[in-house]
């Protein structure tokens, strides 16, 4: 079972067509770090595209990549700086790859004017294991003892005030 415990990462890199290879070998090691093995090659791949992308298209090629894992989904983010790169026109073939293959995608703008395209992937469960069945807990009649009458004194309750 995947762990629960939120992790987050950032890293801000140059895209250069050599260091693309060294952002997906980082990614993956905190994703297996993260005990994330099978989000390995989907994430890898949409940030190779988006990267690949930018490297082709973008003249600000200063990137930043951030991963978020809340223990059901991991959202990697990867923004750029350039104003001129438009997702609608030179990321269209790349946002439709991502699309296919994520859980759910966006693109939003920063206040500086560059943006930041997103993917999530869901933990899927690896393998089911088998529920055990337990003993049940004892009821609360076997746990605790009936209180048994209270002591009639001259034919009257006695009053416990």
């Amino acid at each position: 079972m995947k762990t629960a415990v939120p992790c987050y990462y950032h890293l801000d890199v140059e895209v250069t067509p050599e260091r693309v290879g060294q952002v997906k070998r980082i990614l993956a090691a905190h994703l297996r770090y993260w005990d994330l093995d099978t989000l390995v090659e989907p994430v890898c791949r949409g940030a190779e595209m988006l990267l690949r992308a930018i490297d082709e298209h973008a003249t600000d090629k200063e990137t930043s990549i951030e991963m978020w894992w809340n223990g059901q989904h991991l959202i990697t983010a990867i923004g750029d700086n350039d104003r001129d790169l438009r997702p609608d026109q030179d990321l269209r073939s790349c946002l439709a790859h991502i699309a296919a293959m994520s859980d759910g995608w966006g693109c939003c703008a920063t206040e500086t004017g560059s943006k930041v395209i997103w993917f999530s992937q869901r933990a899927r469960a690896g393998e089911r294991v088998p529920l055990v069945p337990t003993a049940p807990a004892p009821s609360l009649r076997e746990v605790l003892q009936v209180p048994r009458e209270e002591p009639v004194v001259g034919g009257v309750l006695e009053d416990a005030r």
